[in-house]
């Protein structure tokens, strides 16, 4: 299969660094209620030709026997071709069997048949949304509203799609709405608290997951979401406690593996960091809603293999960062392939170019990332002629199970990536002709907004006391939109943070790991452009967030040793930071003179 049979091309999305908070949305399309008022409706409609099949069907489905319900349902439509309660019946079969994007189809013809079965448009709302859908799907669940106004579930779901369209007013308006006609509602409590820890509103937060347990002690999903808050507060045993009783009280398989991604980072965060790793595969479970599926069909590489001679094929995974972050292990990796092994790498696009130069021996190309019907499916197309001669093969974090298993195993080296020579002596001119002082490159915002990531890094406000320091020349490293930061910056502060030229800081990675080897510091927020200058072996500051699980239970950074932290006394508490920063940058541009 070549990749152009495969689907949408889309770019790499960031899983890694932040837990997932749960209100989904609810709702059983296969619960005795949802089938009740769809048995009742089938009744009214007195389609007489095919009501024996329709029976069977509803009769099957209420016995989770999905494949019998679906192939009843498909007879009934051979027979009569616009029955909505028949399509109803096999979207229903399709979504039980986990064939979303065919359940989707079936809801649609149920729908347009069934215009006043506000059921229908609850149901296709929540494939919409899990499928990434979130527009398609607020207007579903506004549907299913007009038709049952005071129900929980649609005030629910509409608020969980108008928050992950980041349109949080109208989400806490919705889900108010709703507590003030029945204040006993857990879930609606459990997704206010998801509102406002998206928010970085964590006070609150926990007072509303709190209230949500108080109502319903075994709401797994509230007491998921209070771990996540506790980790966020520097509680990571009470994370660990909450996200274990949370799966002990979960069946969902998507639910169960969520939670498990989230217990692999708290693991790593008590320093349990093995078992971290080994259970940070269930991103890999294809019960969870963000995994990648690999297109490759050779074995997989598993802890214990002998490399020794093998060929080896590695997936770059995740987001930037991430590929950058995995990628620690590498040397270790090549050692144990030893001298008559292969290694084939993929990584992003932007990157080919940076890791073939580290790594010469390795055969490093682009992967390809596509959407094939809601699915994220990878693919190295560099290496399609090649593939039957691969032995083994894993994606990149997978490796971390064999050779990172403690602190200890990482090792204090000094950066294991390489900028390209040339660029960095020409970047060193170009810097001279920068104002006086010492250069210290940016970085204070990360491009990927969803999954709450934001709440992980301070306002750009916040940097007023760092970029007041003397003796220092400011130097942009920022991708993506900062004009509004930058002018900011010149008018209220009056800083001019200096923007190097003629460099694409967003497409160009590998004139960016020059840039940073040319500075005489990096100092930001932990996002693909700090990675690539801190694993190339730039000087660097880290500004990190309580509960971050990359720092492994410490207060420094093993993947990039040469790295300094700044920690804030407690979530959200960014001016402390700000202010140590400001204090070590003054001694840092002191000490040159």
């Amino acid at each position: 299969m070549t990749a152009t049979n495969l689907g949408t091309p889309k770019q790499s999305e960031f899983l890694g660094s932040s837990a997932r908070f749960s209100a989904g949305v609810s709702g059983d399309s296969a619960s005795s209620v949802a089938l009740d008022r769809l048995r009742a409706t089938a009744g009214s409609l007195k389609a007489s030709a095919i009501q024996p099949l329709l029976d069977r069907a509803l009769a099957a489905i209420m016995k989770s026997d999905i494949q019998e319900g679906s192939k009843l349902a498909l007879q009934a439509l051979e027979k009569d071709d616009r029955s909505g309660v028949a399509w109803y019946i096999l979207a229903i079969a399709r979504e039980q069997g986990g064939d979303f994007a065919g359940s989707i189809k079936c809801y649609e013809a149920a729908l347009q048949l069934l215009p006043d079965h506000g059921e229908i448009a609850n149901n296709l709302g929540r494939l919409a949304f899990r499928l990434g859908q979130f527009e398609v799907a607020e207007k579903l669940f506004r549907h299913f509203m007009l038709r049952y106004p005071n129900n929980p579930d649609g005030a629910n779901n509409l608020a969980c799609a108008l928050r992950t369209q980041r349109k949080f007013d109208e989400a806490v308006d919705v889900l108010k709405d709703a507590l003030t006609a029945d204040p006993n509602q857990a879930m609606v409590w459990n997704t206010l608290g998801t509102v406002m820890a998206e928010q970085g509103d964590s006070a609150n937060a926990a007072v509303f997951f709190e209230e949500a347990l108080r109502l319903d002690p075994g709401l797994s999903k509230a007491r998921y979401n209070r771990g996540n808050m506790r980790l966020i507060l520097g509680d990571a045993q009470g994370a660990l406690t909450d996200c274990e009783t949370a799966l002990a009280q979960t069946r969902v398989l998507d639910e169960r593996a969520m939670m498990r991604l989230a217990r692999s980072t708290i693991l790593i965060n008590v320093g349990r960091i093995g078992d971290g790793w080994d259970e940070y595969e269930a991103r890999l479970d294809p019960n969870f809603s963000g995994v990648t599926q690999f297109l490759i069909d050779r074995p997989h590489w598993a802890p214990g293999a002998d490399l020794a001679g093998k060929s080896l094929l590695l997936f770059g995974e995740q987001g930037l960062g991430d590929e950058i972050l995995f990628a620690n292990a590498l040397p270790d990796i090549l050692m144990a392939l030893g001298p008559q092994g292969r290694l084939a790498l993929a990584v992003e696009p932007r990157l080919v170019a940076l890791f073939q130069r580290a790594f010469p021996r390795v055969r490093v190309g682009a992967h390809a990332t596509y959407d094939v019907d809601g699915k994220t499916v990878r693919t190295a197309p560099f290496l399609q002629k090649d593939l039957p001669q691969v032995d083994l093969w894993a994606p990149l974090a997978s490796m971390l199970r064999e050779y990172r298993r403690t602190v200890d195993d990482f090792p204090n080296h000094a950066g294991y990536l390489l900028a390209d020579p040339a660029r960095v002596a020409r970047w060193k001119s170009r810097l001279a002709e920068a104002p006086p002082g010492r250069k210290v490159g940016l970085l204070w915002k990360s491009a990927v907004t969803d999954s709450g990531r934001h709440r992980f890094f301070s306002s750009f406000e916040d940097w007023a006391p760092v970029l007041a320091t003397p003796g220092v020349t400011f130097v942009n490293m920022q991708y993506g939109d900062c004009a509004a930061e930058l002018e900011q910056a010149r008018s209220t502060l009056g800083v001019e943070i200096w923007t190097p030229p003629d460099i694409d800081l967003k497409q160009d990675l590998d004139d960016v790991a020059a840039l940073s080897c040319a500075l005489d510091l990096v100092v930001g927020f932990s996002n693909a452009s700090f990675n690539i200058a801190a694993a190339c072996g730039a000087p660097a500051w880290l500004i990190s967030a309580p509960g971050a699980w990359p720092r492994l239970g410490t207060t420094r950074y093993p993947w990039y040793p040469q790295t300094k932290v700044f920690l804030p006394p407690g979530f959200g508490q960014w001016p402390a930071a700000m202010n140590l920063v400001a204090e070590s940058l003054a001694e840092f541009a002191g000490s040159a003179s």
